[in-house]
């Protein structure tokens, strides 16, 4: 016949796979969050958002800032546009995208320095304070990524893309694989936001050290 645990024990045994468990799935989430941070600024500063394809009168392609685009007397690619400068940027939608990217960047950034609270805070309030935040970033993922094709009528775009192009229209010009990865950091935020609720409220439930087998406090 198996000899079964107290109770009691059991229970430690099983609290400490349950905290085991939980730093182990926090340990990967604050991996991911890292990693994604830098996924973001790499789509905040790269200017392949859209570009030019066989069909298009000139070469070039266009960033939320950035852009460039070929001189018609010769092959060589102007490029203008910098965060700073917002003179340069064809388009107010181009320049409320950035906007809302730049504000998801930091939002990720800022939740990776609230690591650092973890030494000072209730864990499961940094979790829920890590998880509104990329929640917010996630929102503006997807503001940015929606707002964008409504610059596309612009000038500049439209000597690139041909006169086809129009708001939300692309003409000529295809897709670049930056705005392709923004659409889908949408999701990535959105399941960072839903792990870190998880493991706050996973914290919220964790037994105390003195647990015993009636559910009650030891006196």
């Amino acid at each position: 016949m198996v000899k079964l645990l107290p109770a009691q024990e059991a229970a430690k045994i099983y609290h400490t796979n349950y905290v085991r468990n939980s730093r182990a799935v926090g340990v990967m989430w604050g991996t991911l969050t890292i990693c994604f941070s830098v996924l973001v600024m790499a789509l905040f500063i790269q200017p392949y958002w859209i570009g030019d394809s066989v069909n298009t009168p000139q070469a070039g392609y266009f960033g939320l800032f950035s852009y460039c685009v070929g001189n018609v007397l010769s092959s060589e690619l102007i490029c203008k546009g910098g965060p700073l400068d917002f003179s340069s940027i064809p388009s107010r939608a181009f320049k409320t995208a950035m906007f809302f990217v730049a504000l998801s960047m930091f939002l990720i950034i800022g939740s990776i320095i609230c690591f650092s609270l973890f030494f000072v805070c209730n864990t499961a309030t940094v979790y829920k304070i890590c998880a509104w935040m990329q929640l917010a970033a996630a929102t503006g993922l997807m503001i940015g990524c929606l707002v964008y094709p409504d610059g596309w009528d612009s000038s500049e775009v439209r000597r690139m893309c041909g006169e086809q192009t129009g708001k939300y229209t692309l003409g000529h010009c295809t897709v670049r694989w930056a705005f392709m990865l923004a659409i889908l950091s949408i999701g990535d935020a959105l399941i960072l936001s839903f792990l870190a609720f998880v493991l706050g409220y996973r914290q919220d439930k964790l037994l105390p050290d003195d647990y015993t087998a009636d559910g009650k406090e030891e006196v």
